[in-house]
């Protein structure tokens, strides 16, 4: 394992731009420099504190290499998105919240280490782990064949692919279950994405099918995702399913959610390798048994997300 130094804070766009996202989806209500547009207020996080009982599991955390245990502590790239992933409800200088927040926070604690939270950009995580930069890293990576082969995963909940329009959209009037049914139409995504992928990876389906191609926009801030739907210049987003039912479930989101298309274990990634993946799994685990982790997802609305028990390197869903 790489020497250990406190990397510098990174405020990327990616993170600032989540202000008018919000501003957008909740008007005082999901992977991001300016500020927010007047009064515009960041969807509040939930009181309750599902991780603040959890502690530290000698047994577990003797699964992590020494120098780890001596050192106290690791860092973490984090990609700060949209609730109930993880976000800024009282903006970039105060501290995140959300599903992921929570779900890291209480391994560490049951690891008995403290975290070293570095904002970053959601598609330059996976590649600085290599370099030694983070040990670890979050951003509601989905478990994926490719992803595979130079990541390692420890997974903590299960997610995936959906689609949501703005409301009153006539484009897409169902459920998408098939990627022709985008045929035509302009989607927009993020950069470096499960997303991204699959829909380049496909896209000769249209013509297969005698249709005309869809044309996809991909974004590196998920504030500017949303406003092109909300300007016309996409006709439909493809995310995260639960950021997206959680997005079209404020009442004033303007967001409609289209359904579930590809289900993905979600995990914590590593460079291929890492000495920390077993103790992580064990984490998870731990926080399954003794009910914190159903605790987290009832506070933030996915217990229907959950997994039974956490696993390394879990294959793709087919």
């Amino acid at each position: 394992m790489s020497a250990r130094t406190t990397g510098t804070r990174l405020r990327a766009a990616a993170t600032i731009a989540l202000l008018p996202l919000l501003t957008l989806t909740a008007c005082g209500a999901g992977d991001t420099a300016g500020a927010a547009p007047g009064g515009a207020q960041a969807l509040p996080a939930p009181s309750d504190d599902p991780v603040a009982a959890v502690h530290a599991v000698g047994s577990v955390a003797a699964l992590l290499p020494a120098d780890v245990r001596k050192a106290g502590t690791l860092r973490v790239g984090s990609s700060i998105g949209f609730p109930p992933g993880a976000y800024y409800p009282n903006g970039p200088d105060k501290p995140a919240a959300g599903q992921e927040i929570d779900i890291a926070d209480a391994v560490a604690k049951v690891l008995g280490v403290k975290l070293e939270r570095q904002d970053a950009s959601f598609e330059t995580i996976l590649p600085a782990l290599g370099s030694g930069k983070y040990d670890f890293g979050t951003g509601n990576f989905g478990v994926t064949a490719a992803r595979l082969k130079s990541i390692d995963f420890v997974t903590y909940i299960n997610d995936g692919q959906g689609f949501a329009v703005k409301k009153g959209n006539t484009a897409l009037k169902t459920k998408v279950t098939d990627l022709t049914q985008l045929c035509g139409l302009t989607i927009g995504t993020g950069v470096g994405t499960t997303f991204e992928a699959t829909l380049t990876a496909q896209k000769g389906v249209c013509a297969k099918a005698g249709k005309k191609p869809y044309d996809v926009k991909v974004y590196s801030e998920n504030g500017a995702t949303l406003t092109a739907l909300q300007q016309g210049r996409t006709d439909v987003i493809m995310s995260t399913i639960n950021g997206l039912r959680y997005q079209a479930a404020q009442p004033a989101s303007g967001t409609a959610f289209l359904g579930e298309y590809h289900r993905l274990d979600v995990g914590f990634a590593f460079t291929k390798g890492s000495p920390l993946t077993r103790a992580f799994q064990a984490a998870v685990n731990e926080l399954i048994k003794d009910g914190t982790y159903a605790r987290i997802l009832k506070k933030w609305g996915t217990s229907s997300s959950g997994i039974e028990s956490s696993r390394i390197n879990a294959p793709e869903h087919t």
